[in-house]
């Protein structure tokens, strides 16, 4: 194999796509920008609310997300979910927007992952028809490695929610717990409070 062969292929293998992930609060309303390219690039996008600044609420409503192209084109929306997965094709290179919108009243924590695929074959390059195939499934190979990543980042945010609403479910439960406990002990001694009023009362009508 020809040094030119092996720099080529090997740039195959370290080509990289661009990519964004971030875990961020949102109030009200929060954008996202990333920049394509080229045309016929695919983006994959993924969210997951992880959290509530509330204790005693765990949002179930979900957040808006509406995705816009680079003429301000709406692109996709998701409209009150609480996790979400998309891929599309960029049919127009430039700048495409993301913006989240909270409806609660509380601050939610949001994981948000966007991931630009794109693959350079270098055709002008490669005139040997032995090395096409190989760049390829090359290319193949990158582009399953990467979905594995996106799709285990995806797959983390979920977990560290599920977590998350366990041990708020289990804190919620102790104080409940606690607080039955306190109640039942404040109904005893209520109780023994009026039996003791209600003998003397009786013992005080008979004496009379």
């Amino acid at each position: 194999m020809s040094l030119k062969a092996t720099i080529l292929i090997l740039g195959l293998v370290w080509s990289f796509q661009a990519a964004l992930g971030i875990r961020f609060v949102i109030d009200r309303e929060e954008c996202f920008s990333h920049k394509a390219d080229y045309e016929g690039d695919t983006l994959h996008v993924s969210f997951v609310v992880i959290k509530s600044d509330s204790q005693w609420h765990f949002n179930e409503d979900g957040v808006d997300l509406v995705i816009h192209g680079p003429t301000g084109e709406q692109i996709h929306d998701f409209r009150e979910q609480i996790s979400a997965k998309h891929d599309f094709v960029v049919q127009k290179k430039g700048v495409y927007r993301f913006c989240f919108t909270n409806k609660s009243p509380y601050h939610e924590t949001i994981d948000f992952d966007v991931q630009l695929g794109h693959f350079a074959y270098y055709d002008q390059h490669a005139k040997d028809e032995h090395f096409t195939p190989l760049m390829e499934q090359i290319s193949k190979l990158e582009e399953a490695l990467y979905n594995i990543q996106f799709e285990q980042h995806w797959l983390e945010a979920q977990t560290d929610r599920q977590a998350i609403v366990n041990e708020s479910m289990s804190k919620r439960a102790v104080y409940k717990a606690v607080f039955e406990s306190f109640a039942l002990i404040g109904a005893s001694v209520l109780q023994v409070y009026l039996l003791r009023r209600l003998f003397e009362r009786k013992l005080g009508m008979s004496r009379v």
